[in-house]
């Protein structure tokens, strides 16, 4: 099951890709290939199949949420040009 020239031609203009008209067909036919393998995974029976987030039933180990550093925010806003309540003042950009 071969996809069309202008299907291929329409999937590389949003893409935005640039294929040569030597590679359209074998493009084509690669494409194929996948709807086919796609057409073969819809075909299986997933009934009785619980859902997964991953296929090892592993547990991500995670660090100790701790502060590590100061507070410095007194001495970052005393080194900006402005800063008015503890915020940056920066000029205008849009309008």
């Amino acid at each position: 099951m071969a996809v069309d020239t202008q299907t291929v031609e329409k999937l590389a203009e949003l893409a935005r890709i640039a294929i040569s008209e030597e590679t359209i067909d074998e493009v084509g036919n690669r494409l194929g290939e996948v709807l086919q393998l796609v057409d073969q995974l819809q075909a299986v029976s997933t009934e009785g199949v619980a859902p997964m987030a991953h296929p090892l039933d592993e547990v991500q180990v995670l660090r100790a949420d701790e502060i590590t550093e100061s507070n410095r925010r007194e001495e970052f806003l005393a080194l900006a040009p402005q800063s008015e309540g503890g915020l940056y003042l920066v000029p205008k950009v849009i309008d």
